[in-house]
């Protein structure tokens, strides 16, 4: 098989690319989707690869504004703007019941980071948005309006944030003097109220991942799309699954071991006899335990130090 690299598409840089590419192994007449399109870099590296279709997917409009660009170039690029989650109904809007492929990259795209009106990072100071589709409640509107309470369950439980209960109290007190509007106004704060510790990472990070989370509902989103992917398959193909916080990647796993079978036994002394065999099941797990990006990438594009691969494949 070639060896792909990682192509720069204005700047983006698709995550374990490389990898990617090796398990999904694209073919020619095949039918593969890009369910989180994103700068459209996946996209792009399988239509190169082999004379075949792709259907990408993406909430943000923007997203889809750049495929359109991207389709000039390679025609056989069919776009879909929606939720991955309505990944099912999207394709059967089209005719397509069932694909060779799927890849889902669940992080937030370069292009949502790097742009300060869309207010996913506090390195910019832009409007505290976060919202991917461009509707509904804005990060604002949570930090403005919930309680303490709930709160500190976002930031605790979406964030992993063990200080959420003091960053709750600090907002909810500071809210009273003038609303949060912009993002270096909430990271300010933030780091006012908790200190950094020796991992380097931004007091404020965990936190703007819990708002992050919420806004976008992205945890029940992951849990939807990736069922629906597994029922989307044809004998052969593949779901891939690049994540980037223990959150997601719970999700994926608990989701690809229990379509493989590998599920805990009830019991040590249960007979094997009365034991699921997994030889039996119809998806078999590709990767065991997740692919880390190499250290050659994690150099050129740091945003894929955090990040993990797992596959499954249906069986033939």
């Amino acid at each position: 098989m070639t060896k792909h690299i990682y192509p720069a598409h204005e700047g983006h840089f698709p995550v374990m690319l490389n990898e990617v590419m090796a398990l999904l192994d694209p073919q020619d007449k095949g039918v593969y989707v890009d369910a989180t399109f994103g700068g459209g870099g996946y996209s792009k590296t399988i239509l190169s690869a082999a004379a075949c279709e792709v259907w990408g997917i993406d909430r943000d409009p923007d997203a889809i504004a750049r495929g359109q660009e991207i389709q000039k170039e390679f025609t056989s690029l069919h776009l879909l703007q929606g939720d991955f989650s309505n990944i099912k109904e999207l394709l059967a809007s089209q005719k397509i019941t069932e694909c060779n492929g799927i890849v889902l990259d669940l992080g937030v795209s370069s292009f949502q980071i790097d742009q300060a009106e869309r207010g996913f990072s506090f390195r910019f100071d832009g409007p505290l948005d976060m919202r991917m589709s461009r509707t509904g409640k804005t990060a604002a509107d949570l930090v403005n309006t919930l309680s303490e309470t709930e709160l500190a369950d976002i930031l605790f439980h979406y964030g992993e944030e063990r200080f959420s209960r003091r960053i709750a109290k600090a907002i909810v007190q500071r809210r009273i003097e003038a609303p949060f509007e912009t993002t270096q106004d909430l990271a300010g704060l933030i780091q006012k109220t908790i200190h950094g510790d020796k991992s380097g990472i931004n007091p404020a990070t965990r936190s703007f991942q819990g708002l992050r989370i919420a806004v976008n509902n992205e945890l029940e989103q992951i849990h939807i799309a990736l069922q629906a992917a597994l029922n989307l398959l044809k004998p052969g193909g593949k779901l891939i699954v690049v994540s980037f916080h223990s959150l997601e990647d719970r999700i994926a796993k608990d989701i690809m071991k229990k379509a493989a079978g590998r599920i805990a036994k009830p019991s040590r002394h249960l007979p094997l006899s009365l034991s699921p065999s997994q030889a039996d099941n119809e998806f078999e797990l590709l990767t065991s335990k997740p692919q880390r990006p190499s250290e050659q990438e994690c150099q050129l594009n740091p945003r894929s130090r955090s990040a993990r691969l797992r596959a499954i494949k249906r069986r033939l």
